[in-house]
């Protein structure tokens, strides 16, 4: 009975991400952007404090989301463009397994690193309650943006705030 009300559980959660998923809103936010450790793809631990003085894009996703699988290639694409300037892109795949969100990766590479948050620890410190969650993160390491949701076209957002971040 506890396997059938878990699995039920993830079940309902996953609906209720994907539907929230298909709204997008935005705001700007000041405050400092929770410190945490997640082992990478490439199986090193990163830590989002070590990235202090770069304007970090953090971007929350699921192997299941459609949205997050349109967004990918885009936030790939914005990291190689900007990283020489000191900006750089964290992809934390929010599931309890990883291996559906593996799978993705070696169909649809991506130059950023991606973080597994199979306990939903960091998920949690940032209140994720959409899939994709955005959020970008200052050189002095406090978040500037949020976005929830993901919809062609919210990339030339993303683009401008990126570029002041980089400015400042």
């Amino acid at each position: 009975m506890r396997t059938t009300q878990s699995a039920f559980m993830r079940y309902t959660l996953a609906t209720v991400m994907v539907l929230l998923s298909s709204t997008v809103s935005a705001g700007t936010v000041q405050a400092p952007a929770p410190d945490f450790t997640l082992k990478s793809d490439s199986g090193e631990n990163l830590r989002l404090s070590e990235m202090r003085g770069e304007v970090v894009l953090i971007n929350f996703w699921a192997s299941w989301c459609g949205p997050c699988r349109q967004e990918m290639p885009i936030l790939s694409e914005l990291h190689d463009k900007y990283k020489t300037m000191g900006f750089t892109v964290l992809g934390i795949n929010v599931e309890e397994n990883s291996s559906d969100a593996r799978k993705l990766l070696k169909e649809m590479p991506v130059s950023f690193p991606v973080l597994f948050d199979n306990d939903s620890s960091v998920s949690k410190q940032y209140d994720v309650a959409a899939m994709p969650s955005t959020v970008l993160v200052d050189r002095d390491g406090n978040m500037r943006y949020l976005h929830k949701g993901y919809k062609p076209g919210l990339e030339d957002t993303y683009v401008d705030q990126v570029r002041s971040l980089i400015r400042e």
